[in-house]
């Protein structure tokens, strides 16, 4: 068994959602060969360096299922795509590159976050690479903590304020990118998160079946993907 979850915007403010974080992990993700966290796995992240006690604890309850033998894998989202290699190291778990090809109950599958999708956004994805750029990232992570804590909030505000202010469809995925991508790939499942729309939509990739598979947000709700052998099953959960 695989499970896939994205969007839990871990944070200390949440304790709800935290607690069932740790008890889908002891219930089961425990019995997973691997669980993939397909971004935005904390609401926000500004450098290994800056390490709470509260994501201290997260990375010792992810380490504890991975030295029990489940694979761990996270991806970057766009709150926390400053995480590295140390949060990883303590952790247990390997960072994916976005997007990344993945074999799940023998079929090959496209990973993503899934803001690369969002092409008619195009502040965002101006935005987005220049917080991608290699020397971006090199100049964010030497700023002072103090420097990077006030950008952060700056960031959330101004998104929180934008995102309200544009129509729906900007901010989903383009239709048209979708297939693109896929066919780049060579695949016929692509899943991802960040939308916050979770669904499983039908469609055609090089004149053949085809489904995009949509993570939910833990909110009112926790949602995991479920894959076997038998059965790929996207559902919600309590998170009570």
């Amino acid at each position: 068994m695989i499970l896939l979850i994205s969007d839990l915007h871990l944070e200390q403010e949440r304790p709800d959602i935290s607690r069932a974080f740790l008890h889908f992990l002891k219930h089961r993700a425990s019995e997973a060969e691997a669980l993939y966290i397909l971004g935005d796995f904390f609401e926000v992240w500004i450098g290994d360096d800056a390490i709470s006690p509260f994501q201290h604890s997260i990375a010792q309850a992810l380490r504890q299922l991975s030295d029990s033998g489940t694979r761990i894998y996270l991806m970057h989202g766009n709150r926390d795509f400053m995480i590295g290699q140390a949060f990883c190291r303590e952790a247990g778990c390997s960072l994916l590159r976005d997007p990344s090809l993945v074999e799940l109950a023998g079929e090959k599958v496209l990973l993503m976050h899934g803001d690369s999708l969002c092409t008619q956004d195009e502040a965002y994805m101006r935005l987005r690479r220049w917080l991608r750029n290699p020397l971006a990232l090199f100049i964010l992570r030497n700023l002072p903590l103090a420097t990077r804590r006030k950008l952060a909030r700056k960031l959330r505000k101004e998104s929180r304020a934008q995102t309200r202010m544009k129509a729906s469809d900007i901010v989903d995925v383009t239709p048209t990118e979708v297939p693109r991508i896929m066919a780049a790939h060579g695949v016929r499942t692509l899943i991802h998160g960040h939308t916050h729309r979770p669904a499983v939509h039908q469609l055609e990739v090089a004149g053949q079946p085809a489904r995009r598979i949509v993570l939910g947000d833990w909110d009112s709700q926790g949602w995991a993907l479920q894959v076997d052998e038998q059965n790929w099953q996207l559902a919600p959960f309590s998170l009570s």
